[in-house]
């Protein structure tokens, strides 16, 4: 087995001091490599150590919109710097979360303006330097839309957590863009959302667990790793008609051409 969970928060709190037993683990499931993903400068720089320590494991750096308040001038010069790190495969995640209210006591549209700018300038940041970027989007697709329309064919991006309609995703691909399916996909909620992970091309879906978040079934409710991208895989397999092996293999290679990074296996 060949897996990549190309999104998870190693830096977390939820999982300090716990990298050691999480990757023995991932080994046993089959999981091979992760993309460690910054949320902030902080976090960023323990991603970039995490990477630096563990063979197996490369990092993004990045804002969220929800943590554009609490980040020091010098944010871009920082993230900049931290891109030069050799296992820094992206930038994010990044983008427009509509859904949590301002962080910062402002106005809704003061802090969409500011997740904007930050949006944005990371977007310039990833052309500067060539990187892929990972997307977040909560109820505030068009407007995401709407700025990736205008660095389409010029930058790299997966949507990480994808929840949208296949019409939806498929826009997306058109623009040259990637889609990234967590453990969401597994839950009897989310019919469609497996009928379109399903019907997808798989050299333009990846999976991710977005631990320590929405783990998959038959874990839902519990605090997730990246081990278990593995019951996603099984499902989607399952939907697919093909083997859990075939899936990991293809989604696998998405993954390292998108991140740019080599097999351990």
């Amino acid at each position: 087995m060949d897996l990549i969970d190309t999104h998870a928060h190693l830096a977390s709190r939820q999982l300090v001091g716990e990298t050691g037993s999480l990757l023995h683990r991932c080994r046993e499931a089959g999981v091979t490599q992760i993309v460690s993903i910054g949320t902030e400068p902080e976090d960023s720089a323990r991603n970039v150590e995490l990477a630096a320590e563990n063979e197996c494991v490369y990092a993004t750096v990045g804002v969220h919109p929800c943590s554009v308040h609490e980040v020091g001038e010098d944010w871009l010069e920082r993230l900049r710097q931290l891109s030069l790190s050799p296992k820094v495969v992206g930038l994010g995640e990044m983008g427009l979360d509509y859904y949590h209210p301002p962080q910062d006591g402002s106005e809704p549209e003061q802090w969409r303006a500011l997740q904007a700018t930050f949006f944005e300038a990371q977007l310039a940041l990833a052309i500067e330097r060539q990187l892929p970027v990972v997307i977040h989007q909560r109820e505030s697709s068009a407007d995401v839309l709407a700025i990736m329309k205008g660095v389409a064919g010029r930058v790299k991006a997966v949507f990480h957590c994808f929840v949208g309609t296949r019409e939806e995703a498929e826009e997306l691909i058109d623009l040259g863009f990637h889609v990234s399916f967590t453990g969401v996909v597994t839950y009897k909620s989310a019919a469609a959302l497996a009928d379109c992970a399903s019907a997808l091309p798989l050299e333009r879906i990846m999976l991710e667990t977005d631990s320590p978040y929405l783990a998959p079934v038959p874990l839902r409710g519990t605090r997730n790793e990246p081990a278990n991208v593995r019951h996603t895989a099984e499902f989607l397999a399952a939907r697919r008609g093909m083997s859990v092996e075939a899936l990991a293999a293809a989604t696998s290679a998405t993954a390292r051409c998108f991140f740019e990074i080599n097999s351990l296996v």
